[in-house]
């Protein structure tokens, strides 16, 4: 990521952060003449002990010092969590990751991560890279979602694929949440990897070709192991309750596994089984 691309995914996270917080939750007033959501800029500068020019120049991404004691006051006036505010650090205080010149190799599991996600027999599971590109899945994965193997491996980028596949935009009952979940954890490697100019690429394409894309992509979103429950409508299985789990996989390869557990007390366990059954006896 340039410093321009930077400075304007940091102006764009701080808007959106702004935005969000009503000023009564920070012991504001209300008031009568909000002409936009959330917080003045002058508001987070006073709650933040910085000038409101200072602040000012910070949200529109002019290239300025800044501390990591002064981003701490502006995490607690915009309320970031954990993940967010590491997020505001990578951006702000330009902290790249030595990344070699990208040449497009797809990393391969080890062994034994590759059992355990066959292991997970009836939890859907995928392995992905740092671009979001799906490097490993089980059986499991390949019945819920799509049979990744028929995907060519250069088009088996996770994030693509949701926007690009029709089974995987009507797979999820509510997609745009479905959605946000990966960008939340695509949004923490990219401000990781500041290094790589890969991602300012695929952001481009995406927002070329999905015009959906830019829009969820600004929600700023930021996670990076978000935990949530998806409902699912299945073409062949119907309803399927799955909990998601992310799982950041240590090594040199930094790589994460995404692991779909059936909601206890539902059917979808044994609804997957069935399917999976039905499919070994047909072939």
């Amino acid at each position: 990521m340039n410093d321009k691309s930077r400075l304007e995914a940091l102006s764009d996270f701080l808007i959106n952060k702004r935005a969000k917080i009503k000023p009564e939750a920070v012991g504001l007033p209300a008031g009568t003449r909000r002409r936009t959501p959330g917080l003045r800029r002058e508001e987070v500068a006073l709650l933040a002990g910085v000038s409101t020019t200072w602040y000012t120049w910070l949200e529109q991404g002019r290239d300025i010092k800044v501390s990591a004691s002064v981003l701490d006051n502006i995490s607690m006036a915009l309320k970031l969590n954990n993940d967010e505010k590491d997020y505001l650090y990578d951006l702000a205080l330009d902290t790249k990751i030595e990344v070699p010149q990208y040449k497009r190799q797809y990393s391969e599991p080890s062994p034994s991560l590759k059992k355990i996600v066959n292991e997970l027999s009836y939890c859907p599971s995928i392995i992905t890279d740092r671009h979001c590109h799906i490097v490993g899945w089980n059986p499991a994965a390949a019945h819920v979602f799509l049979d990744f193997e028929q995907v060519p491996i250069e088009e088996r980028n996770l994030i693509k694929l949701i926007f690009s596949r029709k089974e995987l935009k009507t797979l999820a009952v509510n997609w745009e949440h479905f959605v946000k979940g990966f960008l939340a954890i695509f949004r923490t490697y990219y401000g990781r990897y500041l290094g790589d100019e890969w991602y300012n690429l695929f952001i481009e394409e995406m927002t070329e070709s999905y015009p959906e894309f830019q829009e969820l992509w600004k929600a700023s979103q930021v996670s990076k192991a978000p935990e949530m429950m998806i409902e699912f409508r299945h073409a062949k299985a119907g309803k399927m309750l799955f909990n998601l789990t992310s799982l950041q996989v240590q090594g040199d390869m930094d790589l994460r596994c995404s692991i779909y557990t059936p909601v206890e007390d539902t059917d979808t366990e044994m609804k997957l089984k069935r399917m999976m059954n039905r499919f070994s006896e047909n072939h």
